[in-house]
């Protein structure tokens, strides 16, 4: 099991092909269009250089790891000769059972088919492949190569055989795997999205601001960065698509997105990503100066 194809080079899709590049697997990264493709390799070569700066590796292993991937444009042709593909596309729902789909028609039936979601119903995405069994949830935290955490989600019909070869490829990437079954949000974003978007709430309705909200989260609760923070490096659109699907899901109003975030969400202020969310970074990507939105 050397060869790995990754379907999407964003902000997953690139993280979990250096993951795999580094550990010495041929990765085939596959995306609708060379420039997205660039950027994707871009970004790995950004991020191993970093990590030889760092001294985490050696300059040989950062070309090594470069030489382990090759780029495609042709879903068909990335993944003729994987033995695992790992969807990393955008967290929409008929964009992943169009590239399931296609997957089900151009693998052989022993290929393990695995998705990157984060909130989506393993057993709904297996729905159209032909063999269900193959089918399994393999999220990554991001930043993919930094974070140990791999949620290994075991759809209805997944295979014990599926799933005891997919925790036993995380631990090769040096990856803590966790096995959960497939409920909307799975562990990881069912605790998650509710704290979010309480406090994006909490903000709302005028509580506190945005910098008294992390602070009180990040000194009180000794959480890395802020509810707040955190929303703006994930995103707020995946935010408010994960909190979507879970409201969907388990028809409970503790669920439904905050109208602020729905708001941030509809003008395109979704984060880090676009430049402003919660906070600015028009300057810094780091979280140092609240929105002017939220600074009056």
């Amino acid at each position: 099991m050397k060869n790995v194809a990754v379907i999407g080079a964003g902000t997953m899709g690139n993280g979990i092909a250096h993951t795999f590049a580094q550990y010495g697997y041929k990765v085939q990264l596959i995306d609708i269009s060379d420039e997205s493709l660039k950027k994707g390799m871009d970004t790995i070569s950004k991020n191993l250089d970093r990590m030889v700066a760092k001294e985490k590796i050696t300059e040989e292993e950062k070309n090594n790891t470069l030489e382990n991937i090759t780029t495609y444009t042709d879903i068909s042709e990335g993944v003729e000769y994987a033995s695992v593909v790992v969807e990393a596309a955008t967290e929409n729902t008929e964009l992943k059972l169009k590239i399931f789909r296609h997957l089900d028609q151009h693998t052989s039936e022993d290929t393990i088919l695995a998705t990157n979601t984060s909130s989506i119903s393993i057993t709904q995405i297996a729905s159209v492949v032909s063999n269900p069994e193959r089918v399994i949830g393999m999220h990554f935290m991001n930043p993919v190569p930094v974070m140990k955490l791999v949620e290994i989600i075991r759809g209805y019909n997944t295979s014990d055989e599926v799933t005891k070869t997919i925790m036993e490829l995380s631990e090769k990437l040096n990856k803590v795997p966790v096995e959960v079954n497939d409920y909307p949000g799975f562990v990881a974003n069912r605790i998650l999205m509710p704290m979010i978007n309480e406090a994006i709430e909490t903000l709302y309705n005028g509580v506190a601001g945005v910098y008294e909200i992390d602070t009180v989260m990040k000194l009180g609760m000794a959480h890395p960065m802020g509810p707040l923070q955190l929303a703006d490096f994930i995103g707020l659109d995946v935010c408010h698509s994960i909190l979507e699907v879970m409201y969907d899901g388990f028809k409970d109003p503790k669920y439904a997105p905050c109208p602020l975030l729905t708001n941030m969400v509809t003008a395109g202020k979704i984060g880090v990503k676009s430049g402003e969310g919660f906070y600015d970074y028009s300057e810094s990507k780091k979280a140092e100066k609240v929105s002017s939105q939220f600074s009056k």
